[in-house]
């Protein structure tokens, strides 16, 4: 499915071409996700179906909804089966594997992740369409959450400092620093810095200017030069979980990572847990 056979799971990824071959594929469901239905009115892939991120995959706290139910409801209303394999994209960086993320959680195997996302696709002038996709609903299966491929909490306290585990901030450098609260100055009461010893590398680093990934080389680089390297256990988190389950998918996925799981509380639960022995510009 893709070119670039140098990362460790090749086939997780399509590229654009791959995508525009199926696109009649009646096996292949591509899901655009966004913050807001405006951009997918205005232009998405054909055949596309839309996931708001805030009414679809979060909770009114900005947690992300791991209800095996929930899933399955979206699943069925997107014309999505056990068997259907998923291309997940956006128009934000990182949103497709951290979608690939979530359906690993619910135990989906066919994950695919377009490389380059919507950007690349307007970029090489592919067909876009206006009108809404609508799919027969299915009778997709719910399964129980994986929560091996996450780490909550109390594990994260205890691996503040240890030599063995990183806490990985992929956030922007305003959030690491404390002056911003996810993407703006803090409103009264939210706690603004970083969990303490968490080490800082921005999840949009391992893009390319069009959107593409950079290759295995680049990617192992960029990690290792700080010091975060395969024989550790790796903790990646951000403001509510979704940039860390793109930079979980890329360690995992690309750089072939063994220990790596997402705190996907993030930023949202830590700077909330009064009680926590670590908050702020640490």
């Amino acid at each position: 499915m893709t070119t670039n056979s140098d990362y460790a799971y090749p086939s997780v990824i399509v590229d654009t071409q791959w995508l525009a071959d199926h696109l009649h594929d009646p096996n292949v469901r591509i899901v655009e996700v966004d913050t807001s239905p405006e951009l997918y009115q205005n232009a998405h892939i054909p055949g596309s179906v839309f996931w708001n991120i805030f009414t679809d995959l979060l909770l009114p706290d900005f947690k992300i909804n791991l209800d095996a139910i929930a899933f399955a409801k979206l699943m069925a209303r997107s014309g999505i089966t056990n068997d259907t394999t998923v291309v997940a994209y956006g128009n934000y960086p990182g949103i497709g594997g951290w979608i690939f993320w979530l359906l690993k959680v619910f135990g989906h195997d066919n994950v695919r992740v377009l490389n380059g996302g919507y950007q690349k696709w307007k970029s090489e002038n592919h067909p876009l369409a206006t009108e809404l996709s609508k799919f027969p609903t299915t009778d997709y299966q719910p399964q129980a959450p994986d929560h091996s491929l996450r780490v909550l909490h109390p594990e994260v306290e205890t691996a503040i400092h240890q030599q063995e585990r990183i806490l990985l901030d992929v956030r922007t450098i305003q959030e690491y620093n404390g002056e911003w609260f996810f993407n703006q100055p803090p409103k009264a009461n939210e706690r603004t810095g970083h969990i303490p010893g968490a080490v800082h590398l921005e999840h949009i680093l391992t893009l390319n200017e069009d959107g593409t990934f950079k290759s295995f080389a680049e990617l192992k680089n960029l990690y290792t030069s700080q010091g975060i390297t395969p024989d550790k256990e790796i903790f990646p988190y951000c403001a509510i979980g979704g940039r860390s389950g793109y930079t979980w998918f890329v360690l995992k996925y690309l750089l072939g990572y063994p220990n790596v799981r997402n705190y996907d509380g993030s930023w949202n639960e830590w700077s909330r847990l009064i009680d926590s022995s670590a908050h702020g510009k640490c």
